[in-house]
């Protein structure tokens, strides 16, 4: 259930009714419009009915049933779109478009180096890097790990790029989060519900990635759970789906994207690399992502792909990835987005 405040609600009315919603045994969850405040009554649906007798305290305007499973990631709950703080500085969400870029796995101090230095040089907002990177073959690289997060770390300090690394099992979290700015759920894990569990009580800001088989639904679940762990600053990510196309890596559900902005406040980035695994396509995706309304992008960028330990294909070189700024530059300007 909405517990939409009347215009010029007093303090004192406001408190009145989030000590009723917590009465009668659901957690409040408060969002502040430019003209109203909503409460959102979090907990058993089975007992929502008795909520509506709070239409007649002083200062509701109404109650409305929330019909979404995914109450905190539904614009039911928040009309206003969500502004992600990723750190240094930058936003993500409303008007505000964002370019993550790096390299699929961290493997050297030369490489994350010369590969910050070439996004920043570009006017990339955040560098991406896989410390601890989930394989599908136990033979392949598995990343530098804890000597990956000091590097990237080291990176962040030199050209003051926010950082972002993906989180693989709750043990890890802790010490993630002292180097990451914006921990990254994986596709794999999107519905490991444990870790999103975890991530929810934690301060950083979350990525999440569509898993290759989850509906949009089943996505916005995913959110709901680090949502109702008191996490707000959620980011969502489609980086492609199973289907039965082979031309290319994954199928880019770019149909997401709006569908999603209809659905959530929550900011919705592309990540055309995974989405298509050729880096040729990287560059018409991305700009056809930023058209359907995507709030950033994330991009690979090696500076030597055919040397990549991983995901080498898909990844642009810093000339490339050069020309593909200078274009989302323009239809970031064509669409009235800022960045």
């Amino acid at each position: 259930m909405i517990i939409s405040m009347k215009k010029g609600a007093t303090q004192e009315q406001m408190d009145h009714v989030k000590k009723l919603i917590e009465g009668f045994g659901y957690r409040v969850h408060e969002s502040k419009g430019s003209e109203r405040v909503l409460f959102g009554a979090i907990g058993d649906e089975r007992g929502k009915e008795r909520l509506t007798c709070l239409e007649a305290q002083p200062g509701v305007e109404k109650v409305i049933p929330i019909l979404n499973p995914y109450k905190l990631a539904s614009r039911e709950t928040r009309h206003e779109p969500t502004v992600v703080d990723l750190g240094l500085g930058v936003k993500i969400g409303g008007r505000n478009l964002v370019v993550i870029a790096g390299p699929c796995a961290v493997e050297s101090q030369q490489q994350i180096m010369e590969v910050a230095s070439a996004l920043k040089d570009t006017g990339a907002h955040m560098l991406r890097g896989g410390a601890f990177k989930p394989r599908t073959s136990p033979y392949a690289f598995q990343g530098l790990k804890n000597d990956g997060l000091v590097l990237l770390s080291e990176a962040r300090k030199a050209y003051g790029l926010p950082v972002i690394t993906e989180v693989m099992d709750i043990g890890s979290i802790d010490l993630i989060s002292e180097y990451a700015d914006c921990l990254q759920v994986g596709a794999r894990n999107i519905q490991n519900f444990q870790l999103l569990k975890e991530v929810g009580r934690s301060k950083k800001p979350v990525l999440l990635k569509r898993g290759m088989s989850t509906t949009i639904e089943e996505f916005l679940m995913s959110a709901e759970y680090v949502l109702s762990g008191g996490n707000s600053q959620v980011i969502l990510c489609e980086r492609g789906i199973r289907t039965f196309e082979t031309a290319t890596r994954n199928t880019l559900d770019l149909s997401a994207v709006p569908v999603l902005k209809e659905k959530t406040h929550l900011p919705v980035i592309v990540d055309p690399s995974h989405g298509t695994g050729h880096a040729r396509y990287v560059e018409p995706m991305a700009y056809a992502a930023i058209a359907a309304g995507a709030d950033g992008l994330m991009i690979e960028v090696h500076p030597r792909p055919e040397e990549a330990l991983s995901d080498g294909p898909q990844s642009l070189r810093p000339h490339e990835f050069r020309n593909l700024m200078a274009g989302v530059r323009r239809v970031a300007q064509a669409v009235d987005r800022l960045m």
